[in-house]
């Protein structure tokens, strides 16, 4: 109990530091790989508050890590920071930021004022929508090691009843994303149409292929695509075209099986229309794996019937780079309720305004108390450590199953 009012003392004390980084990001939408002001506004005010900070971190530009303790355990709080095209922070990520941040304020002062052994990082972790940030910080290492990695996401109140307002274990789909492209012969397609070999018609038979295989496919399964090029003139037979499709499953295993099923439709209409393919592949994402043991200790530290363990399953539907970092350690991405309307779930301007009001930002605040709470028991228990990794590797052999 003395380390938890340290903790709290020092989130209080640092509530308008957090303030200052929730506002500023918010206020300066930045997409991925581009958040050059987020991530100096971050290491500005870390090093200000004396912090070992590391800016462009682990080979990447708008990546920063903040380290303070030594020896024993070692967990990472994500802090996410990118913004959405057109409709800047539409998925809260300045939150997700404010929510870390105070977590590893909490844990630095009682690690400080206990002199105990553990480590806690406060990793930034740029490019979530669409980018892979995470992917290549864990290539170079930025999770080797950790005990537990920890972050909160703001979800869509009104779809939660009070006095629930947040939900522990958040399954999220796996993502395999990939760009197709198809390659056939221009022609004039009034004076000689056949000389051309037609790649729009090779995307329009995948197209129609893929959604006869969707009658097919499991209820929880998505397969989405997009054309991003398909010719310039009609008097032009399209020789170049590209699509670019999601395909997302349960389990990392599963979302490339169904991936090898989606192949097939793009293969089949390559033979059909005598045109080449080639896939590149994108960054995909594994399937989020919670920890139940942090869930647990979670919803004990947070106020008491506030967060549930796993209703409503859908909340946040979608798939996340934090799931790749579920198989690198133990991981938990809860989910919190910000003030919004029908029709204002994530990715949406009513999201976007929502995530920028005091009562969200409030809420961060208390999920980043929770968070804190939970890394401490990490670094300081060592049987609830035990339990947490040795549960985390038996869920890894189910996950090398596809279940």
């Amino acid at each position: 109990m003395e380390w938890t009012k340290t903790i709290d003392d020092e989130i209080s004390n640092s509530y308008a530091n957090i303030h200052d980084i929730h506002q500023f990001i918010h206020s300066n939408p930045e997409l991925a790989y581009e958040e050059h002001k987020a991530h100096d506004a971050f290491v500005d005010k870390l090093l200000t508050l004396g912090f070992d900070t590391l800016p462009h971190a682990h080979g990447v530009e708008t990546a920063f890590s903040a380290q303070f303790g030594t020896g024993g355990r070692l967990v990472v709080l994500n802090a996410e920071y990118d913004a959405l095209p057109g409709i800047g922070h539409a998925c809260g990520h300045n939150l997700i930021s404010a929510a870390s941040f105070t977590a590893f304020l909490g844990v630095a002062a009682a690690l400080e004022a206990s002199n105990l052994p553990g480590r806690i990082v406060l990793l930034g972790t740029p490019a979530e929508e669409g980018g892979g940030g995470k992917l290549k910080l864990i290539q170079d290492g930025a999770y080797k090691g950790a005990a537990a990695s920890l972050m909160v996401h703001p979800g869509p109140g009104h779809l939660l009843t009070s006095p629930i307002n947040g939900v522990a274990f958040v399954r999220m789909l796996a993502n395999v994303k990939m760009r197709v492209h198809f390659t056939g012969r221009e022609s004039h397609a009034s004076i000689a149409p056949w000389d051309g070999v037609n790649a729009l018609d090779a995307v329009c038979l995948s197209y129609n292929a893929i959604s006869m295989l969707r009658q097919q496919i499991r209820p929880h399964e998505r397969i989405h695509g997009v054309v991003r090029a398909g010719g310039n003139r009609p008097n032009v037979t399209p020789a170049d075209c590209t699509v670019e499709y999601y395909v997302r499953s349960d389990t990392r295993k599963n979302a490339e099986a169904l991936w090898q099923r989606v192949l097939k439709c793009f293969e089949g209409a390559a033979l059909a229309t005598g045109c080449g393919v080639r896939v590149e592949p994108l960054n995909s994402y594994a399937d989020v794996r919670p920890s139940r043991a942090l869930c647990e200790e979670y919803i004990g530290a947070m106020p008491k019937g506030t967060v549930d363990m796993y209703e409503p399953a859908d909340i946040l539907a979608g798939s996340t780079d934090m799931g790749d970092v579920c198989y690198e350690c133990p991981g938990f991405h809860g989910v919190f309720g910000i003030p919004t309307k029908d029709g204002e779930a994530n990715h949406t301007k009513g999201f976007a305004a929502a995530a920028g009001t005091e009562e969200a930002f409030k809420e961060a605040v208390q999920c980043g108390r929770g968070m804190a709470m939970v890394a401490w028991k990490v670094l300081t228990d060592d049987a609830y450590a035990a339990k947490v990794k040795s549960e985390w590797e038996e869920d890894m052999k189910l996950a090398a199953e596809g279940k």
